[in-house]
């Protein structure tokens, strides 16, 4: 799988996620959380993919997991009326521009990398 068509697929799911129906005020929470696990977990494949160290069953697990133990933490907080989500969007969006971050370095790196062959 190449960096493309985790792009392509991400860019399929975007495509869905607007013309599916609204989601309900309700469960916005758990969406939110939901989409910031899946995202970390993409953004992560794509680091995986670039220092070559991608495995689709990692990836397909923690993508599952992650936004599973999301949603499971926000109901637990919304029953004791805590807003526990917010810890882990913070968690996800931190991990999330830790990976960009990575990325950008390696791209970088690979990008002078390859000026300085010419």
């Amino acid at each position: 799988m190449t960096v493309g068509m985790i792009v392509l697929m991400s860019l399929l799911g975007i495509g869905l996620g607007i013309v599916t129906p609204t989601i309900p005020y309700a469960y916005s929470r758990y969406m939110a959380v939901a989409i910031m696990a899946a995202f970390d977990s993409v953004v992560g494949a794509i680091l995986g993919m670039l220092q070559e160290k991608f495995n689709m069953k990692i990836f397909v697990t923690g993508f599952f997991t992650n936004a599973f133990i999301a949603i499971v933490f926000t109901m637990f907080g919304d029953s004791l009326d805590v807003d526990i989500f917010l810890a882990a969007i913070v968690v996800f969006v931190s991990r999330i521009f830790t990976n960009l971050s990575q990325i950008r370095r390696i791209l970088i790196s690979n990008f002078e990398l390859k000026k300085s062959k010419k």
